[in-house]
């Protein structure tokens, strides 16, 4: 079951709609409740919004997990672009019009958009794609220095283990087809170039942005004799791994990602963070600044916690053996 279709299991229609229902019914919420001084957290997403439900439930887990009610003491404003990405800058001033106490984002293009919005509004973020510094988004991650803080992957370190990876599972691969999303920023794509170079492999970059690139870049992949694909990180992939994940197989490419549930929906391989749990974790530190803790002075977290999922049914429809060393260094594989 793919992660939009659990959610469809775990949250009934009306709950979804009380998290992420239509945002004009705000102000009269707003009005009956300003007595209790509730306080309001808007959720800044670029993704469908099929996926937004699962990931406002574990910001709401981590929330409440914090000592929060919600929504008797804390509400989500939600701000989904369902994928199209001109409406983050206005769903962003919106939020800031609205005077929330802080604005949750996904994601690099959302982390740009709530900062191009604010400078006075604690901005919390998940963003598994960007160098922060680098990005000028803080000064360093101990002291971020201004409205931001969150947690942040190191990605540099990744992009060799997934090539690794790929590499191992198929020794002959030469060509490695890597998806990959320009709004993310340039951090991922640098990583890979340097990893690829190290181990002697040609990369294909090719662009996957949202649904309607998908069947093109698989067909370019396939054109230009890629041996492999690595799709890069993005609020898109993770809301869509078994879309990638059939297409994948249809076209019988061996794959990697950093969703570990990219291989649960049928993919070959995912390694890297348990995405919902940060989402839990970012909970928790909004709770954090809401109480009054100066983002400024927040420590930028780091995941420290990664899966590595196998598919070997996948892996048997692919003609792929999968090496011992593989198997053994693998927390989950499925059979």
């Amino acid at each position: 079951m793919s992660e939009v279709q659990a959610a469809g299991v775990a949250m009934r229609r009306r709950e979804f709609i009380a998290l992420v229902g239509n945002a004009a019914v705000w102000p009269l919420a707003a009005r009956a409740q300003q007595s209790a001084k509730i306080l309001h957290v808007g959720f800044l997403y670029p993704g469908p919004r099929a996926a937004a439900a699962l990931r406002i439930a574990a910001l709401t887990s981590g929330l409440q997990a914090s000592g929060l009610r919600v929504p008797d003491q804390v509400m989500v404003i939600p701000g989904v672009t369902d994928g199209n990405a001109g409406l983050l800058a206005p769903m962003a001033t919106d939020l800031v019009a609205r005077k929330v106490d802080a604005i949750f984002a996904v994601g690099p293009a959302a982390v740009r958009a709530a900062r191009a919005a604010t400078a006075t509004i604690p901005i919390v973020a998940i963003d598994l794609e960007s160098d922060p510094t680098d990005s000028g988004f803080i000064t360093s991650y101990a002291r971020p220095g201004g409205n931001i803080t969150g947690v942040f992957l190191d990605f540099p370190d990744f992009s060799k283990k997934w090539l690794e990876a790929l590499k191992e599972a198929v020794p002959r691969i030469s060509s490695v087809a890597v998806f990959w999303d320009s709004s993310t920023g340039p951090t991922q794509l640098r990583a890979i170039e340097a990893a690829a170079q190290i181990l002697n492999l040609k990369l294909i970059i090719l662009e996957v942005s949202g649904r309607a690139d998908v069947e093109s870049a698989f067909k370019s992949a396939i054109a230009q004799s890629a041996d492999a694909l690595l799709i890069l990180s993005s609020p898109f992939v993770s809301a869509n791994t078994k879309l990638l994940a059939d297409q994948a197989q249809s076209h019988r490419l061996p794959a990697i990602t950093l969703f570990p549930h990219f291989a649960r929906d049928g993919g070959l391989m995912g390694y890297g963070p348990n995405l919902l749990s940060y989402f839990r974790h970012a909970g928790v530190m909004v709770a954090t600044i809401l109480r009054g803790a100066n983002p400024a002075e927040t420590p930028i977290e780091l995941p420290t916690k990664f899966e590595f999922v196998l598919n070997l049914r996948t892996a048997a429809a692919l003609g792929v053996v999968i090496p011992p060393e593989t198997l053994l260094r693998a927390d989950e594989v499925i059979e």
